[in-house]
């Protein structure tokens, strides 16, 4: 049996993710046998949930197949519409979708330029490719600034983004994760990335996020949060437990006995209050906001 046009579009990419895994459910259009509207949107479904079923504990892969689904689909006038018109229509649409995602931290990128201003220092967690934008940007517009880059545990994606700060001639110092607290004295403000972006303007993302953001709060040092609006999720946890677990091995590098329970969660969830603003493609928002946006992007 010949597989379905979702099928075959899906398998072009086995390791999607929110920029890259959103061209094959577009596909799906151009290759579908479908003769109608209904046919072609089931169609689109089985692929989106082929690509979320891949990594189902990414929120940022899981809300842009969501917001393509929605944005390709969401009128009901091409019910109206001869068939060969509508896919066409839905065609364009997808592209455009992906053009709109691909210039996202573009324009993230600028609208940070005003909150960084020349001799301060940032501090940021973890690897984040829109945090990473932010800082060439600013680094392109010559402005002078050094980064403080925790380590980032349980994988060390800190030390990937150092590398790349240092690479682009940014001064930057590498922190263990415990030093957090130490070193927020040297701050002038924090700038972290997303995996999702939550209905209460909280943030989910790796872990260490949280106690960070408790540190800045405490020491008055503004908490950015750079993320594309692709990662705004129809999700309202209500504490750390109240989301779908990710988990990542740790090398401690010393064995550990048997019977010693190792937390092994990946990330955390930090809520609204500990946040001062989200730089996002839709403009600059405050986190009590971010309900409106969401029901926008869905409507």
């Amino acid at each position: 049996m010949e597989p379905d046009a979702s099928s075959a579009a899906a398998a072009q990419n086995p390791n999607p993710n929110p920029s890259t895994g959103l061209p094959p459910i577009s596909a799906v259009i151009r290759s579908s046998r479908a003769t109608t509207m209904m046919e072609l949107e089931i169609e689109l479904k089985k692929a989106s949930d082929k690509l979320k079923s891949w990594d189902a504990t990414s929120i940022s892969l899981s809300a842009a197949c969501d917001l393509f689904m929605r944005f390709v689909t969401r009128t009901s006038h091409l019910e109206h519409e001869k068939f060969d018109a509508a896919k066409s229509r839905l065609i364009e649409r997808g592209e455009k979708f992906g053009e709109i995602s691909l210039k996202a931290r573009k324009t993230i990128a600028m609208l940070s330029q005003d909150f960084i201003s020349d001799g301060c220092t940032i501090l940021v967690h973890g690897y984040s490719r829109v945090v990473l934008e932010v800082l060439k940007l600013a680094a392109s517009n010559r402005k002078l600034f050094r980064v403080l880059c925790t380590e980032g545990r349980p994988d060390r994606t800190g030390l990937r983004m150092s590398n790349e700060l240092a690479a682009l001639g940014i001064p930057v110092k590498v922190l263990i994760d415990s030093a957090v607290a130490y070193s927020m004295d040297e701050v002038d403000m924090v700038f972290v990335g997303a995996d999702g972006v939550v209905e209460s303007g909280g943030i989910i993302n790796m872990m260490g996020t949280y106690q960070i953001a408790l540190v800045a709060h405490s020491m008055n040092k503004p908490v950015y949060v750079a993320a594309e609006s692709y990662k705004f999720a129809r999700l309202y946890p209500l504490d750390q437990k109240d989301m779908t677990p990710a988990h990542r091995p740790i090398d401690f590098g010393v064995p550990i006995p048997a019977g010693v329970e190792v937390e092994t969660s990946a990330r955390d969830y930090t809520p609204p209050q500990y946040l001062t603003l989200l730089l996002t493609d839709l403009g600059v928002l405050t986190p009590s906001v971010v309900s409106d946006e969401l029901i926008q992007l869905y409507l």
